[in-house]
């Protein structure tokens, strides 16, 4: 019998990939697009230009097809995941009416409003691309986050007339909503001419991104948690009920229909900054990299690697982009002296991700009365063995990466298997599809250091930084601050 594959796509914040898999969960090939820019033109704008969200996923579908060793008719799916807490506004044929809103854009706080004539549609990153795909109007039920009249109990829209009215999008004017596992409609044959995917290609419906990074990192009942790198970093466990008005998290909607993930507060910007941190030492670092063969996180890593826990005094309050309501906010690195290198500041963002996260998690595990006694990291950010020790070490548990470090396409894929009758249930698939490549176990004297560290002086940083920097905001950012 001639082997199966199955299709996932992961369309981020930074870029989009196709990644096609085998019903192992063995990555056969793979197409990565970069997004353009974000359109930012003053603060609390943040626009996708054109139409990228959609050309950059047509492009890395090219380059994964391009790529394919077997025949078209061995795929039989595709899932698909994009990112959370947009917003697109569509005409009647579809089409974007104005660009689409990333999550980082503070309009988003509000309800939409409908002051362009030509939208006939309000929905998500994911009922966008479900149209560019499959020509329906449907969209998964479980990325609607933040500003929808979402019934997180019954998984469909609230038939309550303040609900709707409160979120001022009328139900016309929304999408039909599928469950995870379910079939949103079949690849055109425009859009298999712009992606080369195979038309009729069953399309499935997943979730929001983190609850199909989720579902790839194989995260289940249990003293499990979750550690998700990405643009926005986010902590999470599993959840069987909707629990309401929690203090120090929220219920999010998990990739198997009527399960929930509970997800700590997390980092904005998280590893952009790490990215930004590296983009900082250009072309001197990238002739390093060159020279030594490897890559310029690598480089990094590998002179980080000496650098004792604590980053000798060293600190970073990892807020390079400010939470909607706090604006004043920022990025702080403090206890600087002259012997601190470029591996002491890289190991500090490091550690104040792990440390930041850690006390996130920690907040919502105890509300939860919950004890980990192990974190799956997920995201590219778990190539790194120096960061996934840090993890280890910050949690005091073991740390875990899995073979597959893009756990939201291959969650996409699982979601996939299930829908199209590979596999029978999401657990059986999760068991045949994720693999653990290495858990590193935490050094008891890290441990104790980074407790100290926490416990003494980290958990406070901003309870002396926040009043300053409040005070700054209306002299750095007159505009904003009226």
């Amino acid at each position: 019998m001639k082997k199966k594959y199955i299709i996932g796509i992961d369309g981020g914040t930074q870029s989009s990939k196709v990644i096609i898999f085998d019903l192992e969960g063995n990555v056969v090939c793979e197409g990565r697009q970069k997004l353009k820019p974000m359109h930012m033109p003053r603060p609390g704008v943040a626009e996708h230009p054109d139409d990228d969200l959609w050309d950059s996923i047509a492009a890395a579908s090219r380059k994964a097809m391009a790529q394919f060793p077997e025949d078209l008719e061995s795929i039989l799916g595709m899932g698909l995941c994009t990112i959370r807490c947009c917003r697109a506004c569509l005409k009647e044929d579809g089409s974007l009416a104005s660009p689409v809103l990333n999550w980082m854009d503070l309009r988003l706080a509000s309800p939409y409003e409908f002051t362009d004539p030509v939208v006939r549609y309000v929905t998500t990153s994911s009922g966008y691309i479900t149209h560019c795909f499959t020509g329906s109007f449907k969209d998964t039920a479980a990325n609607y986050e933040g500003m929808w009249p979402i019934d997180k109990d019954t998984w469909q829209w609230s038939k309550d007339p303040e609900v709707l009215d409160t979120f001022n999008v009328p139900r016309k004017n929304l999408l039909e909503l599928v469950m995870p596992g379910s079939v949103l409609g079949y690849v055109t044959g425009e859009a298999s001419q712009q992606t080369g995917l195979p038309a009729g290609l069953p399309v499935v419906a997943t979730a929001n991104d983190k609850a199909v990074e989720a579902l790839g990192a194989g995260l289940l009942p249990g003293k499990t948690g979750l550690v998700s790198l990405g643009t926005y970093i986010g902590g999470m466990v599993y959840g069987q009920k909707n629990i309401k008005d929690a203090e120090y998290f929220f219920t999010n909607m998990a990739s198997i229909p009527h399960r929930y993930l509970y997800e700590s507060g997390g980092i904005r910007q998280g590893m952009w900054t790490v990215s930004w941190f590296r983009n900082l030492f250009g072309e001197g670092l990238m002739n390093e990299a060159r020279m030594s063969g490897i890559s310029p996180e690598s480089v990094l890593n590998r002179e980080a690697w000496h650098i004792a826990a604590g980053s000798d005094g060293l600190m970073t309050v990892p807020e390079w982009l400010a939470p909607p309501d706090e604006p004043f906010r920022k990025g702080i690195m403090i206890g600087f002296h002259a012997g601190h290198t470029r591996a002491h500041l890289y190991r500090s963002i490091l550690e104040a991700i792990a440390l930041t996260m850690h006390n996130h998690m920690d907040a919502m595990c105890a509300e939860l009365n919950i004890d980990l006694d192990r974190v799956i990291v997920s995201g590219g950010g778990s190539s790194s063995d120096l960061f996934m020790r840090i993890f280890a070490d910050v949690f005091g548990i073991p740390a875990i990466k899995n073979v597959v470090n893009g756990a939201a396409g291959l969650g996409a894929a699982i979601c996939a298997a299930v829908a199209v009758g590979a596999y029978d249930t999401f657990d059986m698939a999760i068991e045949k599809m994720v693999r653990v490549e290495e858990m590193f176990q935490p050094v008891e004297v890290n441990i104790f250091r980074y407790r100290e560290i926490n416990n003494n002086v980290y958990k406070h940083i901003t309870r002396f930084t926040d009043g300053i920097l409040e005070k700054a905001e209306p002299v750095f950012n007159p505009k904003r601050s009226t």
